[in-house]
């Protein structure tokens, strides 16, 4: 068992896994850039470590300042969390050459995984579903107008090593093709240092249901439920919620054997998430990601178990602590992503200081979060606050369950999506689980007139709760923020 684990990330994640590792009686060592000198993790910690520059390259995604933390303080493992180098290979290798152990799966396995292209051909040959499109990368425009005509428009040309919703687009005519492939293999380059790219068949309105899967060195690989994860965007996930509102004992069956045999194909020991494209009662292979996911918690409440308690445990030699029988889906979560961005302006970034926060809580109420009161959001990181999961014992439970923990939840000084998500909850469609991953479009203007709504009654309830969170002379200064901002909303709408 480990004794020290460093935690190569930030935010809410390293919190996360701080608590997983204090659980465990695991001392735990934080890294931080100059930007997150003051920022809640650091301090959760037992140890920390100074990276210095904030820029990404130069702290948290520098291999040899994360390996050199490890060594100064007598971590024996490293844990990466989602994000920065949780699927980069090269992490591993460093740490098996230092005598430590990475939290994750094989470098083998995050290379097979992380090429869209390999990990198809991998799946088709295992029984898994997959998409028909081109079997390697696009290398002559003619060979790529033929593979088209014959599966049908639309199709979708993608990055090989894409992630994160980069580097795909849809294409409806031959004429939008060449162009469509021109511009994919320059994003592609210049994100990944990879300019391949192939197409397949376009689902225009699919649904997007994804696995949790754990698998360790014994040869014991499971599935642990199925999330839905249909409201995006941009090809980014928002909301997630678990189980989908569609599964049925017999799809979860069958989706889940082909999770499994997904994993087991790559000898995967590690938690991991095998995400499916669903469309008309047939679904298809999307991407496997090799790491814990943002969503993970929804997954954790209605199976009852701990997925990163379980993923320090696989990498310590430990046998999975779960069989399949074990798992059961009990009662439903959801989980809203609340990000520092404004929702009436196309989700743009809206970093800066918390002037005013109060949380959520009561009964089936989680926040993982890594903000507090007075805390300035850095420019040079995800844009992500906090994640507020609830569980009911019935979706419509834990939908009223959410509506109820995000009109407790505050946060002044910047913008969040928390309008959005509460517009989302007000949606009809949304309500009936008439799901898809073009949810947010096909919706916008429902959404935005809702969030209008939304933004004229959150200001009524800052005003009536102010003097519960903030300090009696800012109150009238909180006050004219709160109306500037819902002034400021109205006026963008009225001028669309």
């Amino acid at each position: 068992m480990f004794e020290k684990v460093l935690i190569a990330n930030r935010g809410e994640i390293a919190i996360r896994i701080m608590r997983a590792c204090r659980e465990l009686d695991m001392k735990s060592v934080a890294v931080y850039s100059d930007a997150d000198k003051t920022s809640l993790y650091t301090n959760y910690a037992d140890e920390k470590v100074p990276l210095g520059n904030p820029s990404p390259k130069q702290s948290y995604l520098n291999i040899e300042k994360i390996i050199d933390a490890a060594i100064e303080t007598g971590a024996d493992a490293i844990h990466p969390g989602y994000g920065f180098l949780a699927e980069n290979p090269e992490l591993g290798i460093q740490c098996e050459k230092n005598g430590m152990k990475l939290i994750g799966p094989s470098g083998n396995a995050i290379l097979k995984m992380g090429d869209k292209i390999t990990s198809k051909q991998i799946m088709k040959k295992a029984g898994v579903p997959v998409i028909e499109g081109t079997k390697d990368g696009i290398e002559k425009i003619d060979e790529a107008i033929k593979v088209a005509d014959k599966i049908g428009y639309p199709v979708i040309v993608k990055a090989s090593a894409g992630g994160g919703g980069i580097g795909m687009r849809a294409v409806y005519s031959e004429d939008e093709l060449v162009r469509a492939i021109e511009s994919v293999q320059s994003l592609a380059a210049t994100n990944f240092g990879d300019s391949t790219v192939f197409i397949e068949k376009y689902l225009e309105k699919p649904r997007h249901i994804e696995f949790q899967v754990l698998g360790d060195e014994h040869g014991n690989t499971i599935h642990v439920g199925d999330r839905e994860c249909s409201i995006q965007r941009r090809h980014q996930k928002l909301l997630e919620e678990a189980p989908s509102p569609i599964m049925t004992d017999e799809l979860r069956e069958r989706m889940g054997e082909s999770a499994v045999k997904a994993a087991e194909s790559i000898d995967y020991n590690s938690a991991g998430t095998i995400e499916f494209l669903y469309e008309n009662g047939e679904y298809y292979f999307l991407e496997m990601n090799t790491r814990i996911q943002v969503e993970h918690p929804i997954t954790e409440i209605v199976t009852n178990t701990d997925l990163v308690k379980e993923q320090i445990l696989i990498a310590a030699g430990e046998e999975l602590q779960y069989a399949q029988e074990d798992i059961n889906i009990n009662g439903h979560a959801i989980e809203c992503r609340i990000n520092a961005e404004d929702p009436l302006n196309d989700f743009a970034p809206n970093p800066g200081k918390i002037t005013g926060y109060r949380s959520p809580g009561g009964p089936g109420v989680r926040l993982d979060s890594g903000v507090y009161m007075n805390y300035t959001i850095p420019t040079f990181y995800d844009s992500m606050i906090s994640k507020l999961i609830v569980s009911g014992r019935t979706r419509e439970d834990a939908i009223s369950r959410m509506r109820r923990a995000l009109s407790e939840y505050i946060i002044l000084g910047v913008k969040t999506t928390i309008p959005f998500h509460k517009a989302i909850l007000r949606n009809e469609a949304f309500i009936n689980g008439d799901l898809h991953t073009h949810f947010v479009d096909e919706h916008k203007t429902g959404i935005n007139q809702e969030m209008e709504n939304v933004i004229e009654e959150d200001l009524e309830t800052v005003n009536r709760m102010k003097s519960t969170f903030m300090p009696g002379k800012k109150v009238a200064a909180i006050s004219t923020a709160v109306g500037t901002y819902f002034t400021a909303a109205k006026s963008q709408q009225l001028n669309k």
